[in-house]
C-alpha cells in the first residue's frame, strides 16, 4: 500500500526540505503543487487564516489533501511587525518577479532599518500550520510553533533563508543562519508546530509513523 500524499502549499524550496525532514516520521509523501496554479492570496490579517486560505486553495486545485503554513516574524518594538506580512516586508520596493534571495535581502534591511535606535529588540517566529483533507474539510487540523528570541545589529551566517541571519537565539548568542540545519530542525518554530500536526495526523488522520519511529 502506498503512503497518503499530501499536497504542499509552498513554493519555498528552503520550507519544502524543511517538511520533508521534520514529518520524516510519519508515513506519508509530500508533493509540491503544480506550478501552474496561481499564486493563492493572503489578504487576512492573522496567520491562522492566511494558512487556511492557502490549504483550501492548494487542496482544491489538487484535488488532494493539503498541508499549508503561514509564518513570520513578529517583533516586539514593531508592534508586531513584519507579522502576515514578513515575506513581502520589503515589498512596496520590490519588483513583482524579485527572485527571493534578493526579496529576503531586502526585507532584512528594511527591518534593520525601522529598528535603528531600538532599545527593545525582542522577537519571535511564529508558524501556524492547517491541513485539510479536501477543500471544503469542516474539520481543518491547525498547530501552532513560536520560537523567542531577538534581533541581531547586522546579518551573521550562511544558512537558512528569510530572517534567519538576523534571528539570534539567547541560550546560544548564534542567529539561525550559523547553527547547523539538524539543529534548526529541532528547535525552530517551524518545528514546533510540525510536533504537534505530526501528532494529529496520528490521531485524526490515522497515518501511521515510520517502522523506526513506532513504539516498541
Amino acid at each position: 500500500m502506498h503512503p497518503p500524499e499530501i499536497v504542499l502549499a509552498t513554493g519555498n524550496p528552503g520550507k519544502r526540505a524543511e517538511f520533508e525532514s521534520l514529518l520524516g516520521g510519519l508515513q506519508l509523501r509530500l508533493r509540491n503543487l503544480d506550478p501552474s496554479v496561481p499564486e493563492c492570496e493572503e489578504p487576512f490579517g492573522t496567520f491562522v487564516e492566511n494558512a487556511l486560505a492557502k490549504a483550501r486553495h492548494a487542496s482544491r486545485h489538487a484535488a488532494a489533501p493539503a498541508l499549508a503554513d503561514d509564518s513570520g516574524l513578529c517583533v516586539r518594538a514593531l508592534d508586531g511587525a513584519p507579522g502576515v506580512r514578513s515575506a513581502r516586508y520589503a515589498a512596496a520596493d520590490a519588483q513583482p518577479t524579485l527572485a527571493r534571495a534578493e526579496q529576503d535581502a531586502r526585507n532584512n534591511e528594511l527591518l534593520l532599518q525601522r529598528l535603528q535606535g531600538a532599545g527593545d529588540r525582542r522577537a519571535h517566529f511564529v508558524c501556524v500550520l492547517v491541513a485539510l483533507r479536501h477543500a471544503d474539510d469542516p474539520e481543518p487540523l491547525v498547530a501552532h510553533g513560536w520560537l523567542h528570541g531577538t534581533v541581531a545589529a547586522q546579518p551573521a551566517g550562511e544558512g537558512g533563508f528569510g530572517y534567519d541571519p538576523l534571528f539570534v537565539l539567547p541560550q546560544q548568542g548564534l542567529t539561525l543562519a550559523q547553527i547547523e540545519p539538524e539543529q534548526k530542525n529541532r528547535i525552530s518554530h517551524r518545528a514546533r508546530a510540525a510536533g504537534q500536526m505530526a501528532q494529529l495526523l496520528q490521531a485524526f488522520w490515522g497515518i501511521a509513523p515510520t517502522a523506526q519511529h513506532q513504539s516498541i
